[in-house]
Parts: structure tokens; C-alpha cells; sequence
């Protein structure tokens, strides 16, 4: 007997001791689960990713604008056109009369309140601005052109309880879990109904999940549909609502509900489906507009109403009739918004289009002061110098450039890249990077190091310039065929394009009519260490070899290279670094990092002023008086540029509001059957066309001079001379000798002519 009893102790001990395990363990459990729930989700750090904005467009009386720009600029930023202007985000126009209603927006300088105004415009400019506190300037919204996500690639805009119209949280409290506020966390009416229908089923086809256990699944758990992950997300459940308040759980769930898909870009929260569906704040949105977001939560994919319109908006009418089911929703109200269609903007317009070729650039010039974990998680504000309307004209230009051309087996790989600047700031206004000009690939503008050719003749050219008692624009040079012993023994001996010698040219003549000769002569008279200091100074901080080669352009730089080189000269001498970001703002709208425009005199005026005379004449007599008739009427100074085999094709050039870089060619370095002045010069020309406003004012300083000089030798003539021409001194370095013209013999001539 008494070994009986103590078996039975022995067999009471071991389930006693099991069952002691288990409630350890269990314990050991909630515990850990407690203790994830208690310490991250009130201390919730979303991965926000960083928003990057173009410029705003800026409208006073006086400034330049077209109803065609004007109309473009607010279609990307998603404004319904309406024959009465009620709400924000709307617009109407009446022939060169434009009524809108901004948004608010967080401005870097200032949180800018919602406001109508009145646009009138005449003759491409502001004729009249109306607005109800009479400022003298009004910035529309900026465009969102692009975001840094972090690596989930989600992006949400975080907001608070108050900022969800009341509307909306009922509509989707009465959807999702009309008892959401009873419940502690799960629904056992609700675990039970959901039970009999998974039995009735023979599987695991039904949830019965509340929204606080939608939060728990979304936020810390996997989807897969088991009864362990279920059972976790139930007692998760019930722990969130022990430690947190039911406003901070429907606010949880705001922010991190999955609500579509933009290409790579996942859309999460209410907040940011408010602005990608209807591109408005989430208070502007309409009771119908309010009720499609609550239809997303149940399937986004499967209610896109881009894709299934009819689909979404039979379940949106359900939505409402749900809210006024369960007294959420007032039942005229919801018959109301039944009646509108489902109202979403369009879907190619701001957010769905690319610009990946400028977003290179800012993260570029970002990386100096900001981890990549802070842009792709803090939620911040990026505000560019993008100008969407010339980015769009750039684009445009280049790809009809290269359609032309796809005909040709020489230029069926034809490739370019194209970089638009603000000549007197470095503002870095447009960029594209290849003819696919929205794939995020190999970006031609920054990344491609081709020969620049002739390009770099300006540089060489300057060299001379800055020694004004030596060399003068009317200085004779030689364009006799020239050869040059290397220090390896070999000769180098450039030729001319059309293979001739010129004789003794004017300095300025070599460089408007790109003279090979003239310049390899010119440089190796100048010295290598001379050009390649004045290169470093107007802004190429690539090595560059000490060879005689340079000279005519055997250097290879990229695009944006070029770009910031040519700006030295449009800015009169002036180095300013190229900037893509104006300034970068938190979450909370404070500036964190402001980039100001950082000047610093290179060039005195005088030599730079005459420079840019010379390449005023490149586009008027020189290799690039195409843009005489591309650009009637319309002062510019420019180069072109062309490297052996026609390989590349490029134009730099500028007027006093734009300065463009375009290049052409292949990325096997082929022969692409392109100069300078046959390719790359339409596109800029195509641009500036469209694009430029304020033609070149070369001012000269006050130590310059014009005088009249034979076109020839370079002596001082009288103006009524045949061949005489002006040009631009530094004062005392005009030429002393005159040459006086006779016109006794032309009368004479004349004379017998008209008796004869």
C-alpha cells in the first residue's frame, strides 16, 4: 500500500512540477511580450521617410508666367479644375483670369494658411494678383518630386488624432470594429462567430481581429494565418490596452495601416493616402473621399480605384451605408457623398512621377551632413531649386533629340544627359540623365566622364585674357599648321575640323570658329600649368593631365562637371557651387541645415567680360550661329563641342537667367554621326526657346573700352570702315595705330555706275 501511495506521489509530483514549468514558462512569455509592447509602441519611432520638394512657384505682379506654365504646374500638384472654387487644392480658369485655392503647407520660413487667389495674366507676365490680405507674392504648394525611404521602402505622413476628421474615424470604427471602444483589446463575440465559421469550413479561412489586433499584426507580427501567431496577437492585444489609452491605439493604427502602392513605394496611413489619392491635406478631404480611404483598409490592391474603379465604388457606397447602419454617419450626408464619383487625382500626375537624375544630386550633396538612417527615417522636409516646367522642357527636348535620330544604325544606342542652372545662384534647376528620363539607372548627368572637346577651349582662351598688355581679342594669331614635339619623342599635330589652315586670325575669331591649331599654339605659348590653374579656378577639381592635348578638350569630365565650370564664367567670375537643396526642416518644421548661395571672385570683370564677348560671337558668326535663326532676337554666349570620330556631341552655353550644359552621344563611345552644332545645340536651343526670359547684358565694367578694329590685322579703324569691327579692351590696351578708309574712290564708282 505504501508503495502505492508513493507512486501516486511521485506521479503527482512530476505534474505538479510539469504544470509548475508551464506557468513559468507562460509567465516567462507575457512577460517578454509585455515587455516588447510596454517599451516600444508609446515610444513608436515610425521610419518616416525624408520628402524632397521642388522650388515653389512664385507668383507677383510683373513675373513671368504663361496660362499654358500655369495650368501644367497645377495639374502636377493635383488641382481639380472646377467651375466654383470652394475647398483648397481646387482651381478655375476663364480664359487669362485663374481663381485658386492653395493648401496650407509648411513653408521653410513659414506654416502658410490655406488662401484664395485671383491670377490675371497678359502677355506671358502677372498682370493683376488679388488675395484677401493683398500680399505682393503667393507661393503655390511645391511639388513633391521624390522621398528617401528607408529600406522597407514604406513612407507615411505621420499625424495626430485631431488632424483625422471625426467623420472618418467613425466611418472606420463602424467598419472595422463598431465595439472598438468596449473591447479590451479583443472581441470574444467576434472570436466565436469567426470559430463557427472556420469549423463550418473545415480550416483557418475567417479572423475575427479587432482593430487594436490589426495594430499588433501590422506592427510587430507576421501575416501568416496560424493559431499560435493568432493566439500571440490576442494577448499582445490585451497587454496594448493595459498600457495604452484607446486614442493612442486608433492613432497607432492611423499611422500604420497599409493603404496602396506607388511603384516601390509603400503607402502607409491615412495621411499620406490623403495626399497620393487626392493629393489634399486629410481635413480637406470630402465625406466620399473620407469613406474610399476607409475601403482601402479592407484590401488596397484589391480595391485600387485606378485599376477597379466599379469595385471601389460599390464598396465605398457600402462603407456609408455601414456609418449610417451603426448611427455613425447622418443618412442625408451619406447619400450625399453616394452621389459623387470617386474623385482620386490623376494618377501620372506629382506623386507618380520621377525625377530620378535630380534625386541623385540631392542625395549626393546631402551626404555631407546627414546619415543615411536620419533621411530615410526622420521625416524630413528636403526643399530643392527643382523647377518641374524646364525639368519637363529638358526632358522633352532630349528625347525628341534621340527619336529623330533612332532611324540611323550610327545612332540607334544614341544617348545625352542635360544639366540646367541659374547662372548669378548655382542653382541647380533641372537634370536629366538619359533617355529613359524617369529609370533610376546609370545617370548620364553626374556619373558619365566623356571628352568635352572644344569646350574646353574658353579655359585656354581666358589664360590669354587675364595677361591683357600680351593679348587682346584683336590680337593675330597663327592658324598655320602646327606640330609639337612630346617629351617621349613622339610629335602631336592637330588638325582643324574642315582641315585647312586660316593664316593669322584675331584671337576672338580662333575661338568663335573653334581653330585647332590657333589654340594648341595658343596654349603651349600660355604654358599647361597656366591653363590647368585657370581650369581648377573656374571650378574642375578632377585631375586633369599636363598634356598638350588638354587644350583642344582631352580631358574627360561629366556633365555636371561642365556645368559648374561654364558657371563661372556666366556669373562674370564668379565661382558658386552648385546646389540642388536650398534647405532641409524636421518634422516639427524647424530648419535643421540652410545651404546660402557661397560666392567667391575668381576672374577680374575685364578679362571674364571679354571672354564672354568671344563667346557671344561662337553664336553669332562661329560654330554655333545656328542660334541665329534657333534663337532670333534672343542674346546668348555659348560653346560647342566636338570630340574625334564624332563621338560627343556638346553645347554649354547661357543667357542672364539660364545656363544649360547638353550632351550626345553613346555609351560604347561609338561614332554617333553628331557635332556639336548639329546635335547638342538643338536641344539647348529647344530649351532656351522655351525656358529663357532674360537675354544676355554684357555690361562691360568700367575698365573696359570698345573700340573699332580691322576685322583682319586687329589695327585700330575708323567705324565707317568695310571691314572694321568692335571690340571690347581693357582700357590702354586698345590698339594706338588707327587705319583711315577713303570713300573718294566708292563714290567715284558709284558715280559711273549710276551714269552708265
Amino acid at each position: 500500500m505504501l508503495h502505492k501511495y508513493t507512486s501516486i506521489h511521485k506521479y503527482l509530483s512530476k505534474r505538479w512540477t510539469a504544470l509548475l514549468v508551464l506557468i513559468i514558462i507562460a509567465i516567462g512569455i507575457l512577460l517578454y511580450l509585455d515587455s516588447i509592447v510596454n517599451s516600444t509602441f508609446k515610444d513608436k519611432q515610425w521610419s518616416v521617410a525624408s520628402t524632397v520638394y521642388a522650388r515653389p512657384l512664385e507668383i507677383y505682379e510683373g513675373s513671368p508666367l504663361t496660362l499654358a506654365d500655369l495650368r501644367e504646374e497645377m495639374t502636377l500638384l493635383g488641382y481639380h479644375f472646377v467651375r466654383h472654387v470652394n475647398k483648397p487644392g481646387e482651381a478655375l480658369i476663364d480664359r487669362n483670369k485663374i481663381t485658386i485655392f492653395i493648401p496650407e503647407f509648411q513653408f521653410s520660413d513659414e506654416l502658410a494658411a490655406a488662401q484664395k487667389i485671383r491670377v490675371t495674366l497678359n502677355n506671358g507676365f502677372v498682370s493683376t494678383l488679388e488675395s484677401k490680405d493683398n500680399t505682393a507674392l503667393v507661393r503655390l504648394q511645391p511639388l513633391v518630386i521624390g522621398g528617401i525611404y528607408p529600406s522597407h521602402n514604406e513612407d507615411r505622413i505621420l499625424v495626430q488624432l485631431d488632424d483625422v476628421p471625426a467623420s472618418l474615424q467613425s466611418m472606420l470604427l463602424a467598419v472595422e470594429d463598431k465595439d472598438f471602444y468596449d473591447h479590451y483589446g479583443i472581441s470574444v463575440r467576434g472570436i466565436a462567430r469567426a470559430m463557427v465559421a472556420n469549423i463550418k469550413k473545415g480550416g483557418f479561412s475567417q479572423g475575427a481581429s479587432t482593430l487594436t489586433q490589426q495594430l499588433i499584426k501590422n506592427y510587430y507580427l507576421t501575416p501568416e494565418r496560424t493559431l499560435i501567431r493568432k493566439a500571440q496577437e490576442a494577448l499582445m492585444a490585451l497587454l496594448l490596452e493595459l498600457h495604452a489609452s484607446k486614442a493612442d491605439i486608433l492613432e497607432g493604427y492611423m499611422n500604420e495601416i497599409y493603404l496602396g502602392q506607388d511603384g516601390p513605394r509603400a503607402i502607409h496611413g491615412f495621411g499620406l493616402a490623403s495626399q497620393y489619392y487626392f493629393k489634399k491635406n486629410l481635413m480637406d478631404l470630402s465625406i466620399s473621399q473620407q469613406a474610399l480611404l476607409v475601403t482601402l483598409v479592407r484590401g488596397a490592391s484589391y480595391y485600387n480605384p485606378w485599376r477597379n474603379p466599379e469595385r471601389a465604388l460599390k464598396r465605398r457606397n457600402l462603407v456609408l451605408d455601414i456609418a449610417v447602419r451603426e448611427n455613425r454617419l447622418e443618412a442625408d450626408l451619406a447619400e450625399l457623398a453616394k452621389q459623387e464619383p470617386l474623385d482620386v487625382g490623376d494618377r501620372n500626375a506629382g506623386s507618380n512621377k520621377r525625377y530620378p537624375a535630380y534625386l541623385d544630386l540631392v542625395r549626393k550633396q546631402l551626404q555631407d551632413d546627414y546619415k543615411a538612417e536620419d533621411l530615410s527615417s526622420n521625416g524630413l522636409s528636403i526643399f530643392t531649386h527643382f523647377n518641374p516646367l524646364i525639368q519637363e522642357t529638358a526632358e522633352s527636348s532630349l528625347v525628341k533629340m534621340i527619336d529623330k535620330h533612332k532611324q540611323s544604325d550610327d545612332s540607334a544606342s544614341l544617348q545625352g544627359a542635360v544639366i540646367v542652372t541659374q547662372p548669378n545662384t548655382g542653382a541647380v534647376t533641372a537634370i536629366v540623365g538619359g533617355s529613359n528620363t524617369q529609370y533610376a539607372g546609370f545617370n548620364r548627368a553626374i556619373d558619365a566622364r566623356r571628352q568635352i572637346g572644344s569646350l574646353m577651349k574658353p579655359a585656354v582662351y581666358l589664360t590669354a585674357l587675364e595677361k591683357s598688355e600680351q593679348y587682346t581679342l584683336a590680337t593675330p594669331i597663327s592658324d598655320a599648321a602646327y606640330e609639337q614635339k612630346l617629351a617621349n619623342g613622339d610629335s602631336w599635330a592637330p588638325k582643324n575640323y574642315d582641315l585647312k589652315d586660316h593664316g593669322d586670325v584675331l584671337l576672338y575669331k580662333a575661338l568663335a570658329h573653334s581653330y585647332n591649331q590657333a589654340t594648341a599654339r595658343l596654349g603651349n605659348e600660355l604654358g599647361l600649368d597656366n591653363i590647368l590653374s585657370t581650369i581648377k579656378r573656374l571650378g574642375v577639381d578632377s585631375d586633369i593631365p599636363a598634356v598638350p592635348a588638354i587644350t583642344l578638350g582631352a580631358a574627360e569630365l561629366s556633365p555636371l562637371e561642365v556645368a559648374q565650370m561654364y558657371q563661372t564664367i556666366s556669373s562674370g567670375g564668379f565661382y558658386t557651387p552648385l546646389l540642388a537643396i536650398s534647405s532641409v526642416v524636421d518634422a516639427q518644421g524647424e530648419v535643421l541645415t540652410s545651404y546660402p548661395i557661397d560666392i567667391q571672385k575668381r576672374f577680374n570683370s575685364s578679362s571674364i567680360y571679354t571672354l564672354r564677348h568671344a563667346l557671344q560671337a561662337v553664336t553669332h558668326e562661329g560654330s554655333a550661329k545656328a542660334l541665329q535663326w534657333l534663337l532670333p532676337d534672343f542674346a546668348v554666349a555659348g560653346k560647342t563641342g566636338t570630340t574625334n570620330d564624332l563621338r560627343d556631341s556638346w553645347f554649354a552655353g547661357f543667357s542672364d537667367d539660364m545656363q544649360a550644359v547638353v550632351w550626345l552621344g553613346r555609351d560604347d563611345n561609338k561614332t554617333m554621326g553628331l557635332t556639336g552644332s548639329s546635335g547638342a545645340l538643338r536641344v539647348w536651343a529647344d530649351i532656351f526657346k522655351a525656358r529663357a526670359h532674360q537675354p544676355l547684358q554684357n555690361v562691360p565694367p568700367k575698365n573696359v573700352t570698345l573700340s573699332w578694329v580691322d576685322g583682319e590685322s586687329g589695327v585700330g579703324s575708323e567705324d565707317r570702315c568695310d571691314n572694321a569691327i568692335q571690340l571690347p579692351f581693357v582700357s590702354g590696351t586698345q590698339p594706338e595705330e588707327e587705319i583711315r578708309c577713303s570713300t573718294t574712290d566708292k563714290v567715284m564708282d558709284w558715280f559711273r555706275n549710276f551714269t552708265n
